[in-house]
């Protein structure tokens, strides 16, 4: 048996490159610090949490090995997605993003895969990068954002993009920004933006995608959804009721929200065993994969020790978690 993480956060060492001269990295700026310091751009502030986002590839390798994990499937740490910048210095950015995961593919194909980045604020350059990304880098896919400068999925000029993923068979992971979700306009106590904030992101790119008709249109479509998906799972009663008693919810879909649940794929990073038995019970353990969040969430001792020690799982939803469903779905 082999161990695959779908959801494992890279900081590009172009980043740390340009930390290190003094300089910006695509407009964003490092101020040392506690720590590894602090990235600001786009008007916000990034404190790491972990000093394991400035490992080297080869450190990388040997914590994978501490906790168990065979291949991670790499995708950039979310606050750098950089869709607040103009079309060409997005294209700049997920180029040199790209061709940086790529990299690290290529000379480890045994330990890595990898998700692309793109820049969405132009669809046409977004769909060309994915298509370079996934034909000519070999990537497995793209990571997206929850939400794109104010703007849902379900905005008509994203259809292309879905349509090419479509077509290429590339994975569309959705992950939020964990620091700068709308619970920042709420509170920023308690670490709610995060903690609580992320998973209803979570949740309502889930409500978008069904919602706004993307399933119906894209129907071989490969979708994951980071953290379980949230509560979208434990919402989706009162949304098919909504969706019963709401013409404007039935506009683009003529099931039940409820029933494209299972067109997601979902990881495991769901915060509890009781969480994680209920995606479960609603998806199928032919829909949740593997997460570990690296390097953010600190596991004891590992995600893979993790899933392996739930006494709620049978033995085959172990091995489907733990890697036969991305084998599958990636074709490793």
């Amino acid at each position: 048996m082999r161990t695959i993480d779908v959801h494992a956060h890279l900081v590009p060492r172009s980043l740390w490159r340009a930390a290190d001269a003094g300089k910006d990295w695509f407009g964003f700026r490092h101020e040392p610090g506690e720590g590894v310091g602090t990235m600001v751009g786009d008007g916000k502030r990034t404190h790491f949490a972990s000093p394991k986002v400035r490992f080297a590839p080869e450190e990388r390798l040997r914590d994978m090995d501490a906790q168990g994990v065979d291949v991670q499937v790499l995708s950039i740490h979310t606050p750098f997605f950089g869709y607040h910048l103009d079309s060409g210095q997005g294209r700049a950015l997920a180029r040199d993003v790209n061709d940086e995961i790529a990299a690290m593919v290529t000379q480890w194909p045994r330990r890595f895969a990898g998700l692309a980045t793109l820049p969405v604020q132009d669809v046409k350059a977004a769909i060309a990068e994915l298509e370079r990304a996934v034909t000519v880098l070999g990537l497995k896919g793209a990571e997206l954002d929850t939400l794109v400068n104010g703007e849902n999925w379900d905005e008509p000029k994203f259809l292309p993009l879905f349509k090419a993923a479509e077509a290429m068979g590339a994975l569309l992971f959705f992950h939020p920004q964990p620091h700068h979700n709308f619970m920042m306009q709420r509170t920023t106590r308690y670490g709610l933006f995060n903690s609580l904030g992320v998973i209803v992101e979570d949740a309502i790119v889930v409500a978008i995608l069904i919602l706004g008709g993307i399933l119906d249109a894209c129907p071989d479509l490969q979708v994951c959804i980071a953290h379980g998906g949230g509560p979208a799972c434990l919402a989706m009663g009162r949304i098919d009721r909504s969706w019963r008693g709401r013409p404007d919810a039935r506009e683009h879909i003529r099931e039940a929200p409820s029933t494209y649940q299972r067109r997601l794929y979902y990881d495991c990073v769901t915060g509890s065993e009781a969480a994680l038995r209920f995606l479960l019970d609603q998806v199928g353990g032919d829909r949740v994969v593997l997460g570990s969040d690296w390097p953010f969430v600190p596991w004891d001792p590992s995600p893979v020790a993790w899933v392996q020690n739930l006494t709620s799982l049978t033995q085959d939803e172990k091995e489907r978690i733990l890697w036969r469903n991305l084998e599958a779905l990636l074709k490793l």
